[in-house]
């Protein structure tokens, strides 16, 4: 069936009910997709596709972990650090999921505060987030270092089936670097908040029309994407 509607011009149009009206309106961006600002629909189009990218990454990592036939090495062994004479396992790694979850409502807070136009609070808030974000970077690096210097490579490892230094540095790397590209994006429009761009529409690289706080929104999506990618990452390959 069909219904009758009349447009903002005053004109009468059918709509159609059920399932086919909802197909209808995804089809003809009726209204999926009519209040939806260009820059977040392409931020979020850009996470599908990274997803996409994540997930092939996990899943080849759990088709090799599962056919090697090699002993795979105990995360909580090689992922361990003596501290005070004592053997801890993951501490590290603990930290540094707790580091970047903090992020996350740092993040939360910048973009509530962007859109009341605090723009010291939102500014502040996002280097906090920065802050973070270059510390999770740093105690990566230091895993890196750590490992790199215990003999694993791309190629191999002391501890057994090869493939767990090419999945390692892969997929943390991967991960590493937009961690690393999101801190500079972060930084990049902390500054353009703090001296208030984004209030008298000044020119510039991602200033667009004046009150335009969206851009925080939509670099809060990015954020809360990579958080949520390591989290799948710590369960999958630290603590499997």
């Amino acid at each position: 069936m069909a219904e009758t509607v009349l447009t903002h011009s005053g004109q009468s149009t059918a709509r159609l009910e059920g399932w086919r009206g909802i197909a209808a309106d995804w089809a003809s961006d009726q209204r999926a997709f009519k209040n939806v600002s260009w820059g977040k629909a392409m931020m979020w189009i850009f996470l599908l596709s990274d997803t996409f990218i994540f997930s092939c990454f996990l899943l080849s990592y759990m088709t090799a972990r599962m056919s090697t036939t090699l002993p795979w090495p105990n995360p909580s062994e090689v992922f361990a650090l003596n501290i005070g004479g004592k053997h801890i396992p993951l501490i590290l790694i603990a930290i540094m999921t707790f580091v970047l979850i903090s992020s996350s409502g740092t993040m939360a807070m910048a973009v509530n505060f962007g859109y009341r136009r605090d723009r010291v609070r939102t500014a502040i808030l996002m280097l906090v987030t920065a802050a973070f974000g270059a510390t999770f970077v740093g105690m990566q690096a230091f895993e890196w270092t750590k490992l790199i210097m215990e003999g694993v490579r791309p190629w191999g490892n002391p501890w057994g089936a090869a493939q767990f230094g090419s999945s390692f540095f892969m997929i943390t790397g991967f991960h590493g670097t937009h961690v690393t590209i999101g801190v500079i994006f972060l930084i990049a429009i902390a500054r353009k908040v703090f001296r208030g761009d984004f209030d008298v529409e000044r020119r510039g690289f991602f200033t667009s029309r004046k009150g335009y706080y969206e851009i925080v929104e939509i670099m809060g999506l990015y954020w809360h994407f990579v958080d949520l990618v390591w989290v799948f990452i710590f369960a999958f390959f630290y603590l499997w």
